[in-house]
């Protein structure tokens, strides 16, 4: 049994690190490799995927909007996403995408903050990328009454929102912090405050006491803005186990285990150095 990660570059992934601890952890006679595909050749190697065996592959950056175009089938979830991260080779060898990604953020806030739930009020999501956009569909799907959105560039804000649909209403960049005030969540999906980037500048002095607070960046693992909202007594969840708990409905199609996120597997994936 075999799957993989397609991207461009693909040395910086944790994928394979992560599916091999838990290849390795339930005894499972298989592999999860690393696939470096030229964005020029992806449509023909993911073509190639049941003619080589594989079960599968994870789709990374650049290839996760082209994939889309590529698979047989695609989940309703993917569709509204505009991104495909997993194919499964079906037992036809049709290929199958869909977009784990909001299981992911889910999962991660309920492992982190059992008490959270997405009804509790708004939620507010800084960024507009494709991280945003799993997010936004998730908190939706999830129940959220509202969320306000808000990105440098408030015209690609804008269009999300359209794309997206429900109660999505956008923030000029510039009062970003006043949205906070009636907030019950607040996400950061942009890259400021990853490593190499300048922290989130946000005045978290109006956000409710209990509003979680959660940044899908974990390079540093502890970014500033989860720093700032632990200080001011905000629950928070880091973003790691986006990454980990996303992975899992994948593994689970490629090799029949639905697999868990430990301290262990943590602590594991942790130990792989810089990202």
């Amino acid at each position: 049994m075999v799957a993989g990660v397609m991207g461009w570059p693909i040395g910086h992934s944790l994928s394979p690190r992560l599916h091999g601890y838990w290849l390795k952890h339930h005894g499972i006679d298989g592999a999860y490799v690393p696939l470096s595909v030229h964005p020029d050749h992806f449509r023909e190697a993911l073509k190639a995927l049941p003619k080589l065996g594989f079960r599968g592959a994870n789709v990374t950056v650049p290839h996760k909007e082209q994939a889309l175009a590529y698979v047989d089938r695609v989940s309703d979830e993917a569709r509204r996403m505009g991104a495909v991260n997993t194919v499964v080779v079906e037992p036809d060898g049709r290929l199958s995408g869909s977009n784990t990604d909001a299981f992911g953020f889910i999962a991660n806030l309920g492992a982190g903050c059992p008490q959270w739930t997405a009804s509790a009020g708004p939620a507010v999501v800084l960024g507009a990328g494709g991280a945003a956009r799993a997010v936004c569909t998730a908190l939706l799907d999830a129940g959220a009454p509202e969320i306000q959105l808000s990105n440098r560039t408030e015209a690609r804000a804008r269009s999300m929102a359209a794309d997206i649909g429900g109660p999505i209403s956008v923030v000029p960049w510039d009062q970003r912090h006043d949205a906070l005030a009636d907030a019950a969540t607040l996400v950061n999906t942009t890259t400021l405050g990853m490593v190499g980037n300048p922290p989130l500048t946000l005045d978290l002095s109006s956000l409710p006491r209990m509003a979680l607070v959660t940044d899908i960046v974990y390079r540093p693992l502890m970014t500033p803005l989860l720093q700032g909202a632990k200080a001011h007594g905000h629950p928070i969840v880091d973003g790691l186990g986006m990454l980990l708990h996303q992975a899992r409905p994948g593994f689970a199609a490629w090799f029949g285990v639905m697999p868990d996120v430990t301290e262990a597997l943590r602590d594991f994936v942790l130990g792989a150095g810089s990202d």
